[in-house]
């Protein structure tokens, strides 16, 4: 059972990465418009569209790395310092009761929202350079689906906790052992090494 959370971790993970290079384009955008506007006086007429389909972009489709991250936002002023078991039971309610039902409601709605706009191939009426929309809005119901997904390994995780009263491994947890695994074995060959160059040496 770990072994498919943390695929589902993995997964969330590598989505998660792949969108956040939409920064660098929001970024090199919004350079490139403070520099054609202010310096040359001739502002571009798309630099604001990129910026706000990037960072929508990224803010849709990095929701599931965050949470496979227990990256988002709480109130954990008496959270923290409850048992672990009823924290388990607290987030499996809130799961099912709020987040399931919300995610639902933003795929079964967002799908045909987003496929009428695919259909239509549409395009913003606030853009002067007529910047296609559609690809952002197919993104809608795409993000509901890996955030789905991601709920489900977090669900499983409280009830694995409920059941062990310890919370599972989570990906991080697994690259820092990995890294701390890694880093005293390679410690270990080079205390090795110089052992090995001490006793030639004699």
């Amino acid at each position: 059972m770990v072994g498919f959370l943390l695929f589902i971790d993995r997964l969330s993970a590598g989505v998660g990465k792949a969108f956040s290079w939409c920064i660098i384009v929001l970024t090199f955008g919004t350079c490139y418009e403070v520099f054609m506007r202010y310096i040359l006086r001739a502002p571009t007429s798309w630099a604001f569209d990129v910026a706000y389909c990037m960072y929508g972009a990224l803010f849709l489709m990095a929701g599931a790395y965050t949470l496979s991250r227990n990256g988002h936002v709480r109130g954990d002023v008496v959270y923290r310092l409850l048992p672990v078991k009823t924290q388990a039971g607290v987030d499996l309610a809130l799961y099912v009761l709020f987040f399931f039902p919300g995610f639902l409601a933003l795929l079964v709605w967002g799908y045909p929202y987003a496929l009428t706009s695919f259909t239509i191939r549409e395009v913003s009426i606030y853009s002067p350079a007529g910047m296609p929309i559609w690809p952002l809005k197919a993104l809608i119901p795409t993000a509901a689906v890996f955030m789905l997904l991601q709920g489900v390994a977090e669900a499983i995780r409280c009830v694995i906790c409920l059941r062990d009263g310890a919370w599972p491994q989570r990906l991080h947890d697994v690259e820092e052992l990995e890294s701390a695994i890694l880093a005293d074995e390679e410690a270990r060959a080079r205390l090795a090494e110089q052992h090995a160059a001490g006793g030639a040496a004699r």
